[in-house]
C-alpha cells in the first residue's frame, strides 16, 4: 500500500505530479469515499488574507453545477492550514502535447478533438466562465484518448488577484490577449482555432494571419482551411462569435470526410510518400511473379 507523503483535510496525498498552473498537484485518495482524486494545494500567497481566500473558495466552488464530458468534475473545495486546495477528478492519460509528439497528426482525428474541445467552451462560456489558457499542455486527454479541460482553468481566468502568480499559459493566447487588450469568449475560440492549427501543420498560427493549414498538410481540405483560419482570424470580430457555431461548423467538416472515405484518413502522423512508392514496388513485383509463373505452366 502507498503511504501517504502528506495529508490535506480528508485527503491522502500519495504522489506529487508535474502541475499546469500555479500550485501543487498531487495524486491523492479521498479517505472518505475511496477513490482517486486530484488535488491542487494552491501557493500561500495566492489568495493572502481570510478575504481572498474566501473569493478563491467562492469562484471555485461555483464550478460544482458545471457538469461536461470533457471538463473535468470538480469535486470539492476548502481551506488547509491557510492555503486553498481544489479536489477534482483523477484522469489516467496523458496531455494533448504528448499525442501531437511535434509531428502532423490525423485529420479526422485533430477535427474530433477539436469539436470536443470546442463543445466543452461551449458550456463553460454559457455558465459564464472563460477559459483563457488552453494549450496542448493544458488539454488532458483520458485512458480512451477523449479530451478533458481542467476546471480549475476555468475559474482562474479573472477570478483572482494578481499577486496570484503566472496563472495562465500565454503560448496560444489571442492577439488581443497578448496585446493586454480586453478579452471575451472569442479568445477562448481563437485558442481552440491555434491548437488544431498546431495539429495539422505543427506549427502555431501568426498573430498577423496564418497561412492556410493545407500548405503544410496536403490531407487538409478546403472546408478545413476555412474553418480553421476563421478561428484564429486576427481581429475578433472577424472570427466565429460563439464556441457553439464553431464546434457546428467543425462536425460539418467532419461528415465531409466521412462521405469522402480516404480524406483525413492518412496514417496517424501524416503520409509518408516513401512507404507508398515502397509498397507499390512489392505489388508491381508480384504482379509480375504471378504472370511468368502463369507464362511457364502455358509453355508446359
Amino acid at each position: 500500500m502507498t503511504q501517504p507523503v502528506g495529508v490535506v483535510a480528508h485527503y491522502n496525498l500519495l504522489e506529487r505530479l508535474e502541475p499546469v498552473g500555479p500550485g501543487e498537484l498531487y495524486r491523492a485518495r479521498d479517505t472518505r469515499l475511496g477513490r482517486t482524486v486530484s488535488v491542487r494545494l494552491l501557493p500561500p500567497e495566492f489568495a493572502s488574507g481570510s478575504d481572498g481566500r474566501a473569493a478563491v473558495l467562492e469562484r471555485v466552488r461555483s464550478l460544482a453545477g458545471l457538469s461536461h464530458p470533457n471538463i473535468t468534475a470538480l469535486f470539492d473545495a476548502g481551506e488547509h492550514e491557510g492555503r486553498v486546495y481544489v479536489v477534482y477528478e483523477f484522469l489516467k492519460g496523458q496531455s494533448l502535447r504528448a499525442e501531437m509528439a511535434g509531428r502532423l497528426m490525423n485529420v479526422r482525428r485533430a477535427v474530433e478533438l477539436a469539436i470536443q474541445m470546442a463543445d466543452a467552451i461551449a458550456d463553460a462560456h454559457a455558465a459564464g466562465f472563460v477559459h483563457g489558457g488552453l494549450s496542448p499542455d493544458s488539454i488532458a486527454l483520458t485512458a480512451r484518448g477523449r479530451v478533458k479541460i481542467p476546471a480549475f482553468e476555468l475559474a482562474a481566468y479573472g477570478g483572482f488577484d494578481e499577486e496570484g502568480g503566472a496563472i495562465r499559459l500565454h503560448d496560444y493566447e489571442s492577439p488581443e490577449e497578448a496585446r493586454g487588450q480586453q478579452t471575451d469568449e472569442r479568445s477562448d475560440i481563437y485558442s481552440v482555432g491555434a491548437v488544431l492549427y498546431e495539429m495539422l501543420t505543427t506549427r502555431r498560427p501568426m498573430h498577423r494571419g496564418a497561412a492556410l493549414p493545407s500548405v503544410a498538410n496536403r490531407h487538409v481540405p478546403p472546408e478545413l482551411d476555412d474553418v480553421v483560419l476563421k478561428a484564429v482570424a486576427p481581429n475578433p470580430d472577424s472570427r466565429y462569435q460563439s464556441a457553439a457555431t464553431l464546434a457546428a461548423e467543425l462536425r460539418s467538416v467532419a461528415a465531409i470526410l466521412e462521405v469522402r472515405g480516404a480524406a483525413g484518413d492518412e496514417p496517424e502522423h501524416g503520409g509518408d510518400d516513401t512507404s507508398h512508392l515502397g509498397r507499390s514496388i512489392v505489388l508491381a513485383a508480384v504482379i509480375l511473379l504471378i504472370l511468368g509463373t502463369l507464362a511457364w505452366l502455358m509453355l508446359r
